[in-house]
């Protein structure tokens, strides 16, 4: 008797068995028709299990959002929508002159000043025993204290918002009437003062730069001839001000980043310069306010137990930008903090990191240093050294390395702060009726239906309306309209570069 059995297993775990032989008389004809079935069966269920997958996502994603944004509830009873940026003490906004960007995207007409909202209260990270204590500063202004500000960037992340030429920390980007790089300025200045304040930004910023800061000396102005990252710009601030002052401590501040509890960052960075005066190399630690996949890490490490600096403790470990069960694990331990890119020390000492672990790029900027003072030269140094210089952050090129020996110090902060690295990001800074989505700008001309998140910026006049859409970014500008995700707008440089390669450059 000859006999013929198929088994199939459903992705639901139920089991298709099907048996012939000469006793029942089933032809193939007839099995290889009810096998094509059970296929086809089980081909519907792997695409409704796709579907729950993809639902599951999507909620799991706007639950996560709805936490993040959720409305907190402070001491008095009283509600406020979160954001982001909301971790840690809170001082009042100050008041500031309305002086708009100088930006032809957002101009005065068409964004609107706004009364500063409150902001939110984020519960602290789990600290353990890492908690901070106060640090008590009775004057502001810290002698032998420059404060260096990069202000890069090729205006990728939010364009078509920003562009090469006008790169966010040129924006207001918060509707108080201040760019990034102001606003950056205004909190530095009662360290350092204009006098010891130094900005390093590429050719195509200066003009900009110098009608924003109008305050900002000539000779603290340093423009480098094209992007190196952070490690040369730096390196170079660090080794001019060498020059002209053999003990300055420096401390660097990138001009496009969101700060919100000024009192408690001022009190970060005199506590970061008393480390820094001990040689080592100090960076500052975020409290993470969630899970963030889009910042790097920082591992503590044992206490300094410097009486004048009482936060202080080495870096154990940086981490690069985690997954999101990686992060949360991080953030359950209570031992790391965000890497938000802050380094205090002195500035020999960064000079003396940089000779021993990229010695070629530490001898190129000493040389530009040397002839720094003198125009002609200068100019023949940086054509002649610019271009061969090693491209590279300043963490891999220092801070990693001196970390493993033992020479990077952190302090653990618990102020607000953002990148803004995104339209998402920017979303989480504005202020927005409960189910709408936030607008940068003229809110007159967007109109909605339910419509509940996302981000729309009316840049070109025109009237924008929304149908039952949820979490859009739609950036319409004179010249371009950009329509995305939250959930994907840090993938917006991808478009960047497909523009670039279509030939649409003149409107990057």
């Amino acid at each position: 008797m000859s006999k013929i059995s198929i088994k199939l297993s459903y992705p639901n775990g139920n089991i298709f068995q099907l048996v012939s032989s000469s006793d029942n008389g089933l032809s193939v004809e007839f099995m290889f028709s009810q096998i094509m079935g059970a296929v086809q069966k089980s081909q519907v269920e792997i695409s409704d299990l796709r579907q729950e997958c993809a639902d599951l996502r999507l909620a799991n994603a706007s639950l996560e959002r709805q936490i993040r944004e959720g409305f907190q509830q402070n001491g008095n009873g009283n509600y406020y929508a979160g954001s982001r940026i909301g971790s840690g003490f809170v001082t009042p906004v100050p008041g500031s002159p309305q002086l708009r960007a100088k930006s032809p995207f957002l101009s005065p007409h068409s964004i609107p000043s706004l009364v500063a909202v409150p902001t939110s209260h984020f519960p602290s990270s789990p600290l353990g025993d890492n908690a901070v204590a106060p640090f008590q500063h009775a004057v502001r202004d810290i002698p032998g204290f420059y404060v260096v500000i990069p202000a890069g960037g090729a205006g990728t992340r939010l364009w078509p918002l920003s562009r090469e030429e006008h790169p966010k920390f040129l924006l207001d980007l918060t509707l108080k009437g201040r760019s990034l790089i102001q606003a950056t300025w205004d909190r530095l200045l009662p360290l350092s003062s204009p006098l010891r304040t130094t900005v390093v930004a590429g050719p195509g910023h200066v003009k900009s730069i110098r009608e924003q800061l109008p305050d900002l000396l000539s000779h603290n102005l340093i423009c480098e001839p094209g992007p190196k990252d952070s490690m040369a710009a730096i390196g170079l601030a660090a080794a001019v001000l060498a020059k002209r002052d053999p003990n300055a401590v420096i401390g660097s501040f990138a001009a496009d980043h969101m700060i919100s509890g000024d009192d408690a960052f001022l009190s970060a960075v005199a506590e970061a310069v008393e480390v820094a005066k001990k040689d080592y190399l100090v960076t500052i630690g975020i409290a993470p306010s969630h899970p963030s996949t889009g910042f790097g890490y920082i591992r503590l490490g044992n206490k300094l137990g410097i009486k004048e600096a009482p936060n202080a403790r080495l870096v154990s470990s940086f981490k690069e930008k985690p997954d999101a069960r990686t992060a949360a694990a991080y953030i359950g331990t209570g031992n790391y903090r965000w890497n938000a890119g802050m380094f205090v020390t002195k500035a020999t000492v960064l000079l003396d990191l940089l000779k021993d672990y990229k010695p070629e790029l530490h001898d190129g900027l000493q040389k530009i240093a040397a002839a720094w003072d003198d125009e002609t030269l200068r100019q023949a140094a940086l054509n002649e050294i610019w271009p061969e210089l090693e491209k590279i952050p300043i963490d891999n090129a220092v801070a990693e390395p001196a970390a493993a020996e033992g020479k990077v110090a952190v302090v653990p902060a618990t102020f607000g702060w953002d990148d803004v690295g995104d339209f998402s990001s920017l979303a989480d800074l504005l202020p927005a009726e409960s189910n709408q989505p936030r607008v940068l700008g003229d809110s007159s001309l967007v109109l909605t239906e339910q419509v509940a998140g996302g981000i729309v910026v009316p840049g070109s006049g025109r009237l924008i309306t929304c149908l039952g859409v949820d979490d859009l970014v739609i950036v319409d500008m004179p010249d371009t309209l950009l329509v995305t995700t939250r959930a994907r707008s840090q993938e917006v440089k991808r478009l960047v570069k497909k523009c670039r390669d279509a030939g649409w450059k003149q409107l990057l």
